[in-house]
C-alpha cells in the first residue's frame, strides 16, 4: 500500500480507479480483471483507491459508516494478486478536477497507466463522463481505456446492500455478498467489569468511529489475536448500550471468548461474526440476563458442532 507521490517510479500499468468498500465479490471480479490483464500485456496491476471516503470531503459534518478502514481494504485488495495498491487522499481539488485532467495528471504522469479499466458503473471527474468519453479521453492521452464484464449475480452485489443487511443483523447475506465474514478489529480496552461479575469475562473492543457497526444484539464469533496467525477463538459478541445494566447509551462492543483465559488489554482483536443470535433485550433482573447468556452461549457452541 503506497501513497501516490509525483516524484515516484511507477512500472506500466494496467489500473482501474474506485472506492472498493468493503472489496465485496463485485470488486474482487474487477479486480481479477485487470490482473488478468495486466498479466496478458506483461504490464502491472495496479489498484487505486481512497483512503477516506469522497463525502468526507463534500458534506460537512459526514460520518462515513465504511465496510473497510484504508488499512483493511489495501489487506483485501492485496490478497486478490494485485501488483500494487495505490492510495489517493480524496481532497477539494481532487473532486474538482475533471475526468480528462485526472487522466492526465493522476493515471499517465503518476503511474505511468497503459491501460485503464473501468468499472460498468464507475465513473471519476466532477464532469462524471460517460465510457465512450473516457475512450476519446485516453486516445489523446496514450491511454487504452476498456470496460470490465459485470458480475451476473441472482442478487445486486453494492457496498449499499451490504450495509443495509448489516444494519439488520443480517450477517449471513453480508457474508454472501462480500465472500468472506465482515468484521470488527480493534485495541482491547478498560470496560465496565459487568460481565466478568455474571462469569462472562469480556474483551471491550475499540473500534475506528468511521467502521460501520452491526444491529445491537448478539453474535456468535470468531476471533484472532494479533500478531502473527494466532490460532482462532470463538466466542460471543454483544453490540449496544447494555439496557439492563443501566450503563447509559453509550454503545460498546463487547467478546466473551470461549475456553479463554489471559489478559487481553491492549493487544488487538479481530472479531469475525458468523451468526446473529438474537437483538438486544432489557431484562427485569441481571439474573435474567446471566441465564439468557447462559443460552446464548449454549446457542453458539451447538452451532459451531453443527453449522446451520
Amino acid at each position: 500500500m503506497q501513497q501516490i507521490d509525483k516524484d515516484m517510479m511507477v512500472k506500466p500499468c494496467v489500473v482501474t480507479v474506485g472506492t472498493f468498500d468493503g472489496v465485496h465479490r463485485g470488486h474482487q471480479f474487477v479486480v481479477q480483471q485487470v490482473v488478468n490483464l495486466a498479466h496478458e500485456r506483461g504490464l502491472e496491476a495496479v489498484v487505486l483507491t481512497f483512503p477516506n471516503h469522497p463525502l468526507q470531503v463534500l458534506q460537512d459534518g459526514f460520518q462515513p459508516q465504511m465496510l473497510t478502514l484504508a488499512n483493511e481494504k489495501a489487506s483485501l485488495l492485496r490478497k486478490t494478486g494485485v501488483d500494487q495498491v495505490m492510495l489517493l487522499e480524496f481532497t477539494k481539488d481532487l473532486a474538482e478536477m475533471n475526468a480528462h485532467d485526472f487522466m492526465r495528471i493522476i493515471l499517465k504522469e503518476r503511474l505511468n497507466a497503459q491501460v485503464l479499466m473501468v468499472g460498468y458503473d464507475n465513473h471519476f471527474g466532477h464532469d462524471r463522463k460517460c465510457f465512450e468519453d473516457y475512450q476519446h479521453d485516453g486516445k489523446d492521452l496514450g491511454i487504452e481505456v476498456v470496460g470490465c464484464h459485470e458480475l451476473l449475480s441472482e442478487q445486486k452485489i453494492s457496498s449499499t446492500s451490504i450495509r443495509q443487511a448489516l444494519y439488520c443483523g443480517d450477517v449471513e447475506t453480508a457474508h454472501h455478498l462480500l465472500g468472506y465474514n465482515y468484521f470488527l478489529q480493534g485495541k482491547v480496552v478498560q470496560g465496565f467489569q459487568n460481565g466478568r461479575k455474571m462469569g462472562f469475562p469480556t474483551a471491550n473492543l475499540q473500534v475506528d468511529p468511521d467502521k460501520l457497526i452491526p444491529e445491537n444484539g448478539a453474535y456468535l464469533v470468531s476471533c484472532q489475536l494479533s500478531p502473527l496467525n494466532p490460532p482462532t477463538l470463538f466466542g460471543m459478541l454483544n453490540v449496544g448500550t447494555r439496557p439492563t445494566l443501566h450503563n447509559g447509551q453509550q454503545r460498546s462492543i463487547e467478546v466473551h471468548l470461549f475456553d479463554f483465559d489471559g489478559d487481553l488489554y491492549d493487544q488487538t482483536l479481530k472479531v469475525e461474526l458468523l451468526h446473529h443470535l438474537r437483538k438486544e433485550q432489557e431484562f427485569d433482573t441481571v439474573a435474567a440476563l446471566k441465564q439468557q447468556l447462559i443460552a446464548d452461549e449454549a446457542l453458539c457452541r451447538s452451532l459451531l458442532n453443527d453449522p446451520l
